[in-house]
């Protein structure tokens, strides 16, 4: 039987650069090669024997993994973070964090990350980018009022960018510079390609065979709506992956790290080793889910009780997990239980 071979890949935007160990660690093979498919299988087709492989998370990371995965008998992904802070050294290059992958993966000590189905990740990479033509929108919006700060126009800012209002404005704006008139219409015009492009990417996940009934499950928790239960389902994932409500809490961003020395605990502020995507959304969440769920109402009345606003949104949002990853792992609608219910 051939023995395993342990190869390290450190990912570029145009190279890959690998190095191939023995589990006792001695070097079988090192090179580079080019991040083309073609170039990929080629290389794969020349390792003798079984092998594992492990590289490190980048944006390149996704497409290589999908390739390389059937041709390998296993392929991991690191964590970066961890991953520097286990393998720091004076001494740093390609070829050199190439051996070292292949070094933590033959002595399986490699801080390895959640890797998502291909399927999953497609989804999610139109999710994130709605979310960035969002963010784009909100941005054309705002320079809509600066523009009419910067000449004085009186403006009511809660019916701005509503269509009919902003026609009328846009009329009786009679001192105003033609070329700040263009740019308030070029800036209208805009926001509309861009909620228009959202609603259409929003629309389109909703009603995917493999989201629909997952989002339409999510949205039985009151407060729970689309875009919190499409965030949730994919950036997510599996919800097996989290053996307890505390690990998923973690993963979302809304808890403080822990830091323990000779019996002393002390809790810094929220950690940044999080999923940012899925924390954003939570917390704005939070913010108005407590006006159509009691529970949640509940929670965030009793953490201001105690005179903070932040972490009574928290509270909130940590609560949300709760319920999520409950209803996900259940695969049944939400239900409200009484106290007679629960036997207390």
């Amino acid at each position: 039987m051939a023995s395993m071979t342990y190869i390290g890949l450190d990912v570029h935007k145009k190279t890959v650069v690998w190095c191939a160990k023995t589990a006792g660690g001695k070097i079988k093979g090192e090179g580079t090669v080019a991040a083309t498919r073609a170039a990929l299988t080629k290389w794969s087709r020349q390792l003798d024997g079984p092998w594992t492989g492990a590289m490190e998370a980048t944006i390149f990371t996704g497409w290589i993994y999908d390739h390389l995965k059937p041709r390998a008998r296993e392929l991991k992904v690191a964590h970066p973070l961890m991953l520097r802070a286990i393998a720091a050294a004076k001494k740093k290059n390609d070829q050199v964090d190439a051996r070292m992958l292949a070094d933590l993966l033959r002595c399986d000590l490699l801080p390895e990350c959640h890797m998502a189905p291909a399927r999953i990740r497609e989804l999610r990479r139109v999710l994130r980018y709605r979310n960035l033509v969002v963010r784009q929108a909100v941005v054309m919006k705002n320079r809509t009022a600066g523009l009419l700060m910067e000449v004085g126009a009186p403006y009511d800012r809660a019916r701005l960018h509503r269509k009919g209002y902003f026609n009328d404005l846009l009329g009786r704006l009679d001192e105003v510079p033609e070329t700040v008139k263009g740019l308030l219409s070029i800036s209208r015009a805009t926001v509309q390609v861009f909620e228009h492009v959202q609603r259409r990417l929003l629309d389109g996940l909703k009603h995917h065979p493999d989201l629909a009934e997952r989002v339409e499950r999510l949205s039985t928790i009151r407060g729970v709506g689309e875009v919190t239960a499409l965030t949730w389902a994919l950036e997510v994932g599996e919800p097996e992956r989290f053996r307890s409500i505390g690990r998923a809490i973690s993963y979302c961003g809304l808890c403080s790290a822990q830091r323990e020395s000779a019996g002393k605990e002390t809790r810094g502020p929220i950690s940044k080793q999080r999923n940012r995507h899925l924390q954003t959304v939570l917390v704005e969440a939070a913010k108005i889910a407590p006006q159509w769920n009691e529970s949640l109402a509940a929670v965030r009345e009793r953490e201001r009780a105690r005179g903070n606003r932040n972490r009574a949104t928290l509270a909130v949002a940590r609560k949300m997990v709760a319920y999520l990853l409950a209803v996900d792992k259940s695969g049944r609608a939400f239900e409200t239980r009484s106290p007679e219910t629960t036997g207390g």
